[in-house]
C-alpha cells in the first residue's frame, strides 16, 4: 500500500475533494499554509493499493491548476523588490510513501 500526500491550492481544494470522492478514494483533509505566499492550502492524505497510485494522482492533476499571481512589492522571495512581481502559484505537490500498515477502526 502507498500513502499519497497531496498539497493542493486552497482555490482547487473543493474540486479535488469532490473528484476524489467521485472516483471512490477516501481522503483526510488537513488545512495547511505555504511558506512562500502564506497562502491557504489543503493537504490530502489517501491510502491506496500500489496499482491505484497513478489513478489518484491523475484525479488530483485533473483538478489542480497553476495560475499566475502578482506579489506586492517587498514580498517576493523574502527580498525587498520595490516593484510587484508576477509568480506562478497553484497546482499540486504530491508525495508517495510506502505504508507498512493501514487500518480503519
Amino acid at each position: 500500500m502507498k500513502l499519497v500526500f497531496a498539497i493542493v491550492s486552497g482555490d482547487d481544494s473543493p474540486a479535488v475533494s469532490k473528484a476524489l470522492a467521485k472516483a471512490g478514494f477516501f481522503a483526510t483533509k488537513l488545512a495547511s499554509t505555504g511558506s512562500f505566499l502564506s497562502a491557504g492550502n489543503t493537504t490530502f492524505l489517501t491510502c491506496v493499493e500500489n496499482h491505484r497510485v497513478e489513478d489518484v494522482i491523475d484525479v488530483i492533476r485533473s483538478k489542480s491548476h497553476k495560475r499566475t499571481r502578482v506579489v506586492p512589492p517587498g514580498m517576493a522571495f523574502g527580498v525587498e523588490t520595490g516593484i510587484p512581481v508576477e509568480v506562478e502559484v497553484g497546482g499540486a505537490t504530491i508525495f508517495v510513501t510506502d505504508v507498512e500498515r493501514f487500518e480503519k477502526v
